[in-house]
């Protein structure tokens, strides 16, 4: 008996020390994150040393710039969404090209906003005029679609 109480003390204290060891692991991947949260979706931890996926607003920022009146572009993915996964390196490069700046929005990370921006799948890349939205367009594009779209609401 006394050697059951003591195999189950030593599982028991290997068992904390892996879990802590694990969550400790999470929360040093997560700091300084640019989304302001200690832990992340493991799909978007895999991203934040992507370049095509450096250019995050969050919540707080999107509704400032809406209710501000400013025109401009966001692009609503999901981290873990393998339109977006195919899509953000077509998209990104070709705004850096065209000297467009477009707002990346993970609703991975956020996903009550899924309804306040009327967002009903991903990818969506949405232009904002005059703080309200002027024209959407949904799903996985390639650069051959994206660049018209890119050069009507950006103006270029």
């Amino acid at each position: 008996m006394k050697k059951v109480i003591i195999f189950a003390a030593i599982f028991i204290v290997l068992f904390g020390a892996l879990a802590f060891f694990t969550n400790y692991q999470k929360q040093e991947t997560a700091k300084g994150n640019p989304y302001g949260k200690t832990t992340l979706d493991p799909s978007t931890e895999a991203l934040l040393d992507d370049p095509n996926y450096q250019n995050n607003i969050l919540p707080d920022e999107l509704d400032k710039k809406i209710k501000s009146g400013e025109d401009f572009i966001v692009y609503f993915y999901a981290s873990d969404c393998p339109h977006c996964k195919r899509t953000t390196p077509e998209l990104m490069p070709l705004a850096k090209d065209m000297n467009i700046n477009i707002d990346q929005f993970n609703l991975k990370e956020f996903p009550d906003y899924w309804d306040t921006y009327g967002i009903t799948g991903t990818p969506t890349l949405v232009h904002y005029k005059n703080g309200k939205e002027a024209d959407a367009s949904e799903g996985e594009k390639t650069k051959a679609e994206l660049e018209p779209l890119l050069k009507e609401w950006s103006g270029k």
